[in-house]
């Protein structure tokens, strides 16, 4: 998708609501790696089962100095609905005017059952401490892709020790 930040790019600055009381902002993350990743919608089968993923390697990925942040085009509302019924341990940031997504290149046409749509292409972001991009995932599959970035997490902040 055009405009979508590469490894070696300078991360997107961003800030959205969230459901919790304080809002998800880059800015105020410098010096953390920031897992950004992007869904199409809260609680439907392959997002939810990237959120609990995602939950169930929040303590990981907190040890090693990682913010996990969801996002979708969903309101903040529905976001706290989503993470209250399965009881979610990430940051679920709602980006409604779509601005983040095309900043990000996730945002574009897609195709299911032979009709075509506009939505949130499901891909990942690890930036690191400094605002800068260091591993994009494009077309994720669920499976296993928690793991992988995990991985990804692990390395990088051996890099930045």
């Amino acid at each position: 998708m055009p405009n979508a930040p590469q490894a070696g790019d300078r991360a997107p600055d961003f800030e959205m609501p969230t459901d919790a009381d304080a809002p998800a902002k880059l800015a105020e993350l410098k010096g953390r790696i920031v897992v950004l990743y992007f869904y199409p919608k809260d609680d439907t089968p392959g997002c939810t089962s990237e959120a609990q993923g995602f939950t169930a390697a929040a303590a990981d990925f907190r040890q090693l100095g990682a913010e996990v942040i969801g996002v979708s085009k969903d309101s903040p509302k529905s976001h706290g609905k989503f993470r209250r019924k399965y009881d979610l341990d990430v940051v679920l940031a709602a980006d409604e005017e779509l601005a983040v997504a095309q900043a990000y290149g996730v945002w574009g046409e897609k195709t299911l059952y032979g009709r075509t749509y506009m939505g949130i292409e499901r891909a990942t972001f690890l930036i690191d401490g400094n605002g800068v991009v260091r591993r994009v995932w494009r077309k994720v599959s669920v499976k296993g892709h928690v793991d992988e970035v995990l991985a990804a997490t692990r390395d990088l902040r051996q890099q930045e020790d």
